[in-house]
């Protein structure tokens, strides 16, 4: 089964403590795209200007990921720079220059609208939900969102949440949208807004999952060299996505699985700059983290 993601793609700068980087591949779509290949097709609905480079669009495809949704747009492709100081936990946004990301407004091809399994990247709510609305009855629908939609379009978000399965937001953005501090009682009122889960990203310290009826307390895969954290979180719902899309059947314990393959993702992500580490591993390597993180959390 296929995967559709809208969400970004851009050109990165980003400096760290241990060494910097000038215009890579980036963004939501970015992230998310490389790490579902691993375990199924995947289709990107994004737009980027004529100065984006072929080779990067040449490795999508490598990859066995479905362009036909990425639209060129005459302009500047989106870019972000940033740095991070000691705390990797936390970004110093120096730009974002969105370009033609600014008036991007996603039509999905016909054939792409029968996708089983959406992901929608932090965006806009009101395309995401104009998104949602091109598709044909997929099987999963999980959302991202952050601060800035929370405090801005927190209705259009409201209308949104019902209408998807899984939600993905950090620790500070859960408690914004449910407004209350203990993340206990801002999943159970998030719930009450719609969605059938909810997926607590917490960087280093792990991820909680929320049902109606349970949540599991996954760790963060521990690592010795952490390079860049940027797209950590996409890497994530790229590989709890994939994974969950290449299951034989979706239930809470697939889904805590995928949570586990999402981690053990991101980590590699995490150990160099851009996309290096994840075009840079295979099955194998994700199959052996996985066995080693069993062996370090297992009673």
């Amino acid at each position: 089964m296929s995967i559709l993601v809208i969400g970004s793609i851009a050109l990165d700068s980003v400096r760290t403590p241990f060494g910097s980087r000038n215009e890579t591949l980036g963004g939501s779509a970015t992230y998310f795209s490389i790490a579902a290949s691993f375990y199924n097709k995947v289709r990107i609905v994004a737009t980027v200007g004529e100065d984006f480079p072929s080779r990067y669009m040449n490795m999508f495809k490598t990859l066995g990921i479905d362009t036909s949704g990425v639209i060129v747009t005459k302009g500047k492709t989106f870019r972000w720079k940033g740095r991070y100081d000691q705390d990797l936990n936390t970004a110093h946004t120096i730009y974002t220059h969105l370009n033609v990301f600014k008036d991007f407004n996603p039509q999905v091809p016909e054939k792409l609208k029968n996708t089983d399994f959406v992901f929608l990247a932090n965006i806009d709510p009101d395309l995401q939900r104009s998104v949602l609305e091109q598709m044909k009855k997929p099987k999963l629908v999980a959302c991202d969102s952050m601060n800035y939609w929370i405090a801005n379009k927190r209705s259009s978000l409201e209308r949104l949440l019902p209408k998807i399965d899984i939600l993905l937001l950090n620790d500070s953005e859960a408690r914004l949208l449910s407004k209350t501090a203990n993340l206990k009682k801002a999943a159970r009122r998030i719930l009450s807004y719609g969605p059938k889960a909810l997926i607590i990203k917490r960087g280093e310290h792990g991820v909680i999952y929320f049902s109606r009826n349970s949540y599991f307390i996954a760790p963060a895969y521990l690592l010795e060299t952490i390079r860049d954290p940027t797209g950590a979180g996409d890497t994530f719902a790229g590989g709890l996505m994939g994974y969950i899309a290449s299951a034989p059947h979706i239930d809470e314990s697939t889904v805590k699985k995928g949570i586990i393959y999402g981690s053990i993702l991101a980590s590699f992500t995490v150990e160099g700059f851009s996309v290096s580490r994840l075009l840079n591993i295979g099955r194998k390597d994700i199959a052996e983290r996985y066995r080693h993180f069993t062996r370090m959390t297992r009673s």
